[in-house]
């Protein structure tokens, strides 16, 4: 009876110590999830920061100033990862200019600069990058290029005109698409914005659940 008492106190302590044992190292994990999380979603966090400080300037910010004297935040989806492309970038540069109409009506002189080829929830798919013809004049500008894109969000979580990514000329055939970076046109927020139109072309059929969210009711 003595024995078996002792056996099972040693089989009790050994099962506590193996649970403790297992719950250091599901601490680890924890911690190193955490910190591959933090170093991953740095750049994305702080794109959001920027662009919310921006909103707030009234130098910079395109809210009028009856909706900027109490902006907060804009309505962001999560950081993900998983958003964050990178596509193969075939260049067109025999591409002829055209003219991309505006929500106003102008029109905005703009190449198709090459077309990136990519990987998108499962899905192999493309988008248009343009280069506007006037900015190339602009030393500041020489290499920025345009991505301008709608998907299924759009009308729902999203901005029903679509969004806009930011983009440089790469030295490689290959691009980092940033979908977290997507940002809703300024005419999003205040009409008198002239905004290029997104191009057919450049639709996503599928929901990019990343970046700027619709601008939020309590603000309209």
């Amino acid at each position: 009876m003595k024995s078996k008492v002792l056996f099972f106190l040693f089989l009790g302590f050994f099962l506590l110590m193996a649970c403790k044992q297992k719950k250091k190292y599901h601490d680890v994990a924890e911690k190193e999830m955490a910190l591959i999380q933090t170093d991953a979603t740095a750049d994305i966090l702080n794109f959001q920061r920027e662009l919310n400080e921006s909103f707030k300037n009234p130098e910079t910010s395109p809210l009028p100033d009856r909706l900027r004297k109490n902006f907060e935040s804009l309505d962001f989806f999560l950081p993900d990862t998983s958003y964050v492309i990178e596509a193969r970038l075939l260049r067109t540069p025999d591409a002829i200019p055209f003219m991309m109409p505006t929500t106003t009506g102008e029109k905005s002189e703009e190449v198709v600069y090459g077309i990136a080829h990519f990987t998108l929830n499962g899905d192999a798919r493309q988008l248009e990058i343009y280069q506007n013809k006037e900015l190339m004049l602009d030393a500041e500008y020489v290499d920025y290029l345009f991505l301008p894109f709608t998907d299924m969000t759009n009308e729902e979580e999203t901005y029903g005109g679509g969004r806009y990514i930011d983009l440089r000329i790469p030295e490689g055939d290959t691009i980092i698409i940033d979908f977290n970076r997507a940002y809703n046109p300024y005419c999003a927020y205040n009409k008198k914005y002239s905004c290029p139109i997104v191009p057919s072309v450049n639709h996503l059929e599928t929901k990019v659940m990343a970046g700027v969210k619709d601008f939020r009711d309590e603000y309209k």
